[in-house]
């Protein structure tokens, strides 16, 4: 593993230690890296649903009405795994 050095304001330090404090986390260290998993997990469906739209669009007009569309993409990300 790789070892930074990083600052935290006053309200981030003391938020921090208060989740190590109450056990939820094990060190300051482990509340980064879940908080960096969770915004990347976050990016990458963002990115997926940008690239789902940019196909949408691409593929030109429909004659479904919302809700149709909806359980549309319902079906694919049960489909997928995703919902």
């Amino acid at each position: 593993m790789v070892r930074q050095s990083i600052s935290f304001t006053a309200p981030n330090d003391k938020w921090l230690n208060s989740l190590v404090e109450s056990e939820e986390y094990s060190s300051k260290s482990e509340v980064v890296n879940d908080l960096i998993r969770k915004a990347r997990e976050r990016q990458e469906q963002l990115d997926k649903l940008r690239a789902k739209l940019i196909r949408a669009e691409k593929s030109g007009f429909t004659n479904l009405t919302m809700d149709e569309i909806r359980e549309k993409a319902r079906e694919e990300l049960r489909r997928n795994g995703e919902l």
